[in-house]
C-alpha cells in the first residue's frame, strides 16, 4: 500500500493527476502546428478546465473512505436526477418528484449501513409507494406518465447507481470503483477515437448519429483489455481472476457503459434536446457526462456477487444493529 492505498488505486491517481498536468502542453503544441480548427481548439480547453475540476470531484471522495465514498455517489445521483427531473419536467409533480427523493435517501441508508437486504427490497418498496401514493392527487389524466417517469428515475439514479455504490464496502472497493470510474470514461474515448480511425457503418443513426459499430467494437475490446487487467491486479488468486471471467466483466463493463449513453441519448431525442443541462462546460451537464456510469454498477456487483468475489466486509447493519 502506497499512502494508505491499494497499489492500482494509487497508479490511477497517479495516471489521472499526470495526465491533467500532461494535457496543456499537448493542446498548445497542437495550437502550434495548427492541427484543429480554433473552435475545436476552443472547446479542448473548455472540457480541460472542467476536466480540472471533475476530476478531483471524482477522485477524491472515492479515495477518502468507505462513507465519503457512498456520500459521494449519493450526491451525483442527486445531481442527475434534478437535471432528469427538470428536462422531462417531472418536478411539476412534487409528490412523485419527493418519493423519488425518499427513495434516493433510503437507497443511501441502506449502503452506508450495510444492510443488503433492505437494499434489495427497496426497489419494490419505493415502486410501489409510487405506484400507490401518486393516486392522492386525484388526476388520472397523465397518471401512466407521472408514475412511469418516477419509477424510470428511481430505477436509474437510486437502484443503478446505488449498486456502484454499493461497492465501497468492499475492502477492495476502492481501487474497484477507481478502476470502474476511469474504465468508463475511456470506454467513451475508445469509442470516439475507434469511429473516426474505422467507423464507417452507424450504431443506431436515429438515436446516436456519430456513433459506428466500428466504434462500438473497438472499444469494447480496449476497455475489455485494460478492465480486465485492472481487474486481475485488483483480485489477484480470486474465483474471478482468470481469462474467461476477466473478459466476460470487461466486455460487461463497455458494453454497458456504451448502453447507458444510447439510453440517454434516446432520452434527448425524445425530448428535442442536445443536452440534459449546462452546469459542466464543454460537456453539457453532469447526466450526459456520467450517463455511461448508469447500468454498469448493477451488472458487475451481480457478477462479482455471484462469484462469491464480492466480500463486503464492512460489518452488516452499523446503524440497525445486526
Amino acid at each position: 500500500m502506497m499512502f494508505g492505498l491499494h497499489p492500482v488505486a494509487f497508479w490511477i491517481v497517479a495516471t489521472v493527476a499526470a495526465l491533467l498536468a500532461i494535457a496543456p502542453v499537448v493542446l498548445v503544441v497542437l495550437a502550434r502546428v495548427r492541427q484543429l480548427p480554433p473552435a475545436q481548439h476552443a472547446e479542448l480547453w473548455s472540457r480541460y478546465r472542467s476536466w480540472l475540476v471533475l476530476a478531483p470531484l471524482m477522485v477524491l471522495p472515492l479515495v477518502a473512505g468507505r462513507l465519503p465514498a457512498i456520500v459521494g455517489v449519493a450526491c451525483l445521483a442527486g445531481l442527475c436526477y434534478r437535471e432528469f427531473a427538470r428536462a422531462t419536467g417531472l418536478f411539476r409533480d412534487r409528490l412523485v418528484s419527493l418519493l423519488v427523493v425518499l427513495g434516493g435517501l433510503l437507497v443511501t441508508f441502506s449502503i452506508a449501513d450495510h444492510y443488503l437486504g433492505f437494499f434489495q427490497a427497496l426497489t419494490s418498496l419505493v415502486v410501489a409507494s409510487i405506484v400507490v401514493f401518486s393516486l392522492i392527487a386525484d388526476q388520472p389524466a397523465g397518471y401512466i406518465q407521472r408514475v412511469a417517469l418516477g419509477i424510470f428515475a428511481f430505477l436509474l439514479f437510486g437502484v443503478s447507481l446505488g449498486h456502484f455504490s454499493y461497492l465501497a464496502n468492499d475492502r477492495l472497493g476502492v481501487p474497484l470503483q477507481l478502476a470502474v470510474v476511469l474504465c468508463v470514461e475511456l470506454n467513451d474515448i475508445f469509442a470516439y477515437c475507434c469511429g473516426k480511425t474505422f467507423g464507417r457503418r452507424k450504431l443506431l443513426p436515429q438515436t446516436s448519429p456519430n456513433k459506428t459499430i466500428g466504434g462500438a467494437l473497438g472499444a469494447v475490446v480496449l476497455t475489455t483489455v485494460l478492465f480486465g487487467t485492472l481487474l486481475h491486479l485488483i483480485f489477484t488468486g480470486s474465483r474471478i481472476d482468470h481469462p474467461v471471467h476477466l473478459i466476460v466483466l470487461g466486455g460487461l463493463l463497455s458494453l454497458t457503459g456504451q448502453c447507458g449513453d444510447l439510453v440517454m441519448s434516446s432520452i434527448k431525442r425524445d425530448l428535442g434536446i442536445k443536452d440534459m443541462a449546462a452546469t459542466i462546460p464543454g460537456h453539457g451537464g453532469l447526466l450526459d457526462r456520467f450517463d455511461s456510469l448508469i447500468f454498469v454498477g448493477p451488472a458487475l456487483f451481480h457478477y462479482l456477487y455471484y462469484f462469491d468475489v464480492l466480500k463486503l466486509d464492512t460489518p452488516a447493519r452499523i446503524f440497525t444493529g445486526s
